[in-house]
């Protein structure tokens, strides 16, 4: 590379719960830079959660941290040319991809539920990702499948 790396930005903890993990989970979930929006779907989700969690030892914000560390994925495949073929070649994941990789999951198949508002499938994929089922849950499980079929091809990594 030319240029050096980026500065990694700060980011400001959310209002409600002051937390930084929120709020780079709101950054991702928002589209055309529409933030309030954003951390209304959010907070609306979480207060569903509230409502429909069983257990009362823990708080929705720690069911929502839960359902993140359920899809976060710990190996994922790479593709790598060696001679003609094509190699899908696994690799461990840096933590803070593994924290954005699971924030992308969660969000992209709670888009794809079919509850009526976007609080509402958020809401169930974070409850369904606490149980370790749902769509995202089945995203991490077939990656860490992918690099165990492939794990042969490990020897490739530089």
């Amino acid at each position: 590379m030319r240029k050096r790396k980026a500065k990694k930005r700060p980011i400001l903890p959310d209002p409600r719960f002051n937390d930084q993990l929120v709020t780079r989970f709101v950054n991702m979930m928002m589209w055309d830079g529409k933030k309030s929006t954003a951390f209304k779907i959010f907070y609306d989700a979480i207060d569903i959660v509230e409502e429909k969690k069983q257990n009362d030892e823990k708080t929705s914000l720690e069911i929502w941290k839960d359902a993140l560390s359920n899809v976060m994925p710990h190996v994922e495949v790479r593709s790598r040319r060696v001679g003609g073929a094509t190699f899908q070649i696994p690799n461990p994941i840096r933590p803070d991809r593994k924290i954005s990789t699971a924030m992308k999951w969660l969000i992209q198949f709670s888009r794809k539920r079919n509850e009526k508002s976007m609080a509402q499938k958020l809401a169930a994929e974070i409850i369904a990702a606490e149980k370790e089922e749902g769509a995202a849950v089945k995203k991490r499980v077939d990656t860490h499948k992918m690099a165990e079929a492939n794990k042969a091809f490990s020897h490739f990594r530089f």
